[in-house]
């Protein structure tokens, strides 16, 4: 009895850019077997620090933007977010108030988590490249080229104006969460080693 021909959905046909892509994930994956993240408690602080990224448009196929949050504690990432947004973010801006409001909830949750086992120090910071945002979560006022991001992502401002987080800005070749959000190249490879990676 021959065999029925089965037909596939065309979304479901492997094409030849995700094998490109799969085969890169596994080198990737076997270049790097040495590699891990390593602590060092007596060279920390207690201060907990987090870096917020976004790629804005950067998923061809959606026009969504990519949020990127890396966690550090004890000189190591203790959490990290590399996620497609949910919507279409219109501005960079908008992309980075995404980002940014996702690393501030991750940052409390690991709060409450980590002052079980040890104290913590000082104002956990937020490190993010982008000055409107900056502006945004230190000023309460609206501005009138932002008033299409939605109100749920000034979670961010509520939380620095009770003193919960800081906000503070950093240098955009130093913004580690950069490997989560875009592809790097040479240079900028050294980015790794803020996470504690070795």
């Amino acid at each position: 009895m021959p065999m029925p021909l089965v037909f596939f959905p065309e979304e479901w046909r492997i094409r030849q850019g995700d094998v490109t892509q799969v085969k890169r994930i596994f080198h990737y994956l076997r270049g790097t077997t040495d590699i891990g993240i390593v602590y060092r408690p007596q060279e920390s602080e207690n201060v907990l620090e987090c870096y917020s990224d976004a790629d804005h448009g950067g998923d061809q196929a959606s026009g969504r933007s990519t949020t990127g949050v890396i966690c550090v504690f004890s000189g190591g990432a203790v959490s990290w977010i590399s996620q497609r947004q949910a919507s279409v973010a219109i501005s960079t801006t908008e992309a980075e108030v995404v980002a940014t409001s996702e690393a501030a909830r991750e940052i409390l949750w690991l709060k409450r988590l980590l002052s079980d086992i040890v104290e913590l120090h000082g104002i956990s910071e937020i490190q993010i490249d982008n000055e409107a945002v900056i502006q945004l979560a230190q000023n309460p006022e609206h501005h009138r080229c932002t008033k299409h991001i939605q109100t749920r992502h000034f979670f961010v401002k509520e939380k620095v104006q009770e003193g919960e987080i800081k906000i503070r800005d950093i240098s955009t070749e130093l913004q580690v969460p950069d490997a989560l959000t875009k592809a790097l190249h040479g240079p900028r490879l050294k980015l790794i080693d803020k996470m504690g990676l070795e």
